[in-house]
């Protein structure tokens, strides 16, 4: 198996990231496979996980167990994401082989044997149970029927032009787990904050799926950038309308007046950022497709300091 970095390094990975670099020559072909090299998406599935117990902390107060409840949360996401990822490829890996884009990946060009794989997919996935279980049963019963979506998401790309859709319903399942982790249990403040993510994810998943629109086409993959074609704009602007809507209720629904308004500001100066980004997409470029992307952890986190303050309001 390949092992040099040279070698093995994945197409739109972070270039010198720490996984090509630093980490030792057996493991990389694992890690790469866990998209540790590419940690956008690690965040893209945290970030709704600190909403959901950033928003029921300012709505019922600091409790000390919240510090361990966001670090599980932080530690779960880098293996679930990474578990998904492993599915994703042992999926995907005829689909991967004819992308140009994805051909580089461990499993298509020949680092890592499916059964190494899978392997792998249960290593990690069994280290995220064991966090799991510290938490609520609320947040356990929640953390077992996520695995429904995980295990759908590779496949929807074959039979809807909507698989954003899907991996929407998986990345953001985490606000409602760690709301019922520090609550206890659901209510509307977290269902309107996961719709508002199930959106967001729609918008920036649009822009990343315009890098292989080429390719999908020719091998037969569907998406939303696909069923959009040339004219994206006016499902980004409603994907972003939409988004910014479920965290508006979220945040009015959770919370009195006064620390809504302050947590209002950070809904606000999301929604300012996915304006920024639909005036700087070009559809054409790939590489500017994926700088907007990856932007959008900006995005996300720009929320967390404004729920933070209206907890102490």
């Amino acid at each position: 198996m390949q092992t040099s970095p040279d070698q093995g390094q994945v197409a739109d990975a972070v270039k010198g990231n720490w996984v090509d670099r630093h980490a030792p020559a057996p493991w990389r072909p694992y890690l790469r496979l866990s998209r540790a090299d590419r940690p956008i998406g690690t965040w893209l599935l945290l970030i709704p996980c600190w909403w959901g117990l950033a928003l029921a902390v300012a709505a019922t107060g600091f409790r000390w167990v919240d510090l361990w409840i966001a670090a599980g949360c932080a530690i779960g996401a880098v293996l679930m994401r990474g578990a998904g990822c492993t599915w994703n490829d042992v999926t995907d890996r005829d689909i991967d082989a004819g992308v140009a884009r994805t051909r580089s990946r461990p499993i298509p060009s020949g680092q890592v044997s499916v059964r190494a794989a899978l392997l792998w997919l249960a290593a990690q996935a069994l280290v995220a149970c064991a966090i799991l279980l510290t938490f609520d049963r609320a947040a356990i019963a929640l953390g077992v029927l996520s695995l429904l979506p995980v295990a759908i998401y590779p496949f929807a790309k074959r039979f809807t032009w909507w698989p954003q859709v899907f991996l929407g319903i998986a990345f953001n399942w985490g606000a409602l787990l760690a709301w019922a982790a520090h609550t206890g249990g659901l209510g509307w403040p977290p269902v309107f904050l996961y719709l508002g993510g199930i959106a967001w994810t729609l918008f920036y998943d649009t822009i990343y799926a315009y890098q292989d629109i080429e390719d999908d086409a020719l091998i037969g993959v569907k998406s939303t950038a696909r069923r959009f074609g040339n004219a994206p704009e006016p499902w980004l602007a409603a994907f972003a309308a939409i988004a910014v809507l479920g965290l508006a209720l979220a945040v009015a629904t959770a919370l009195p007046v006064g620390p809504a308004l302050v947590a209002s500001l950070g809904v606000l100066a999301f929604a300012a950022h996915l304006a920024w980004q639909a005036r700087r997409l070009d559809i054409g470029d790939p590489s500017n497709c994926l700088w907007l992307f990856r932007s959008n952890r900006a995005a996300g986190l720009l929320l967390l300091p404004f729920f933070a303050a209206a907890a102490l309001v």
